[in-house]
């Protein structure tokens, strides 16, 4: 079940992690990356492919008020909005070490889609709980994992 099904959350933002497919993890390493982190999390919805490559995994984070669905996509699709995303951000303005991050995002062949969610407590009072520590913690150990890197698609910046 993805979260937008879920009536307790509402969809936040979308962020990615892209990388070379032949570093795609095992659902195996995922956990194990996730549970290293510092904080209480709580996964569901966990897929694998037929090789127990990472295909999908819900996380929540209820001291953050937050979950996640993180997806693989691979293929043309990647390639081609990476290789977007890469003559967006690699401008006149663009320092030495980010060019030498652009570099991977342009070669990128896999991508994880990290969907965030904020946890609806009370819709009278609309007061935001929600806290991104989790969502930045993920998005690092995710891009630690595969040697890739984190991108708000929305902003076009790295994260």
């Amino acid at each position: 079940m993805s979260m937008f099904e879920d009536t307790q959350y509402r969809w936040r933002e979308t962020y990615f992690v892209l990388f070379d497919a032949r570093n795609r993890p095992t659902l195996e390493q995922v956990e194990k990356a996730l549970q290293r982190l510092k904080c209480r999390l709580i996964f569901r919805n966990q897929e694998a492919d037929s090789r127990g490559r990472f295909s999908s995994i819900t996380v929540l984070s209820p001291d953050d008020f937050a979950a996640l669905d993180i997806c693989y996509t691979g293929g043309k699709e990647v390639t081609e909005e990476a290789e977007e995303l890469f003559r967006e951000l690699a401008g006149p303005d663009c320092s030495k070490g980010d060019r030498a991050r652009l570099e991977k995002l342009r070669r990128a062949t896999g991508r994880f889609e990290v969907l965030h969610f904020e946890q609806i407590l009370d819709e009278e009072n609309d007061e935001e709980m929600l806290d991104p520590s989790t969502l930045l913690m993920v998005l690092e150990a995710l891009a630690n994992l595969t040697d890739g890197i984190a991108v708000d698609p929305q902003s076009g910046t790295l994260v």
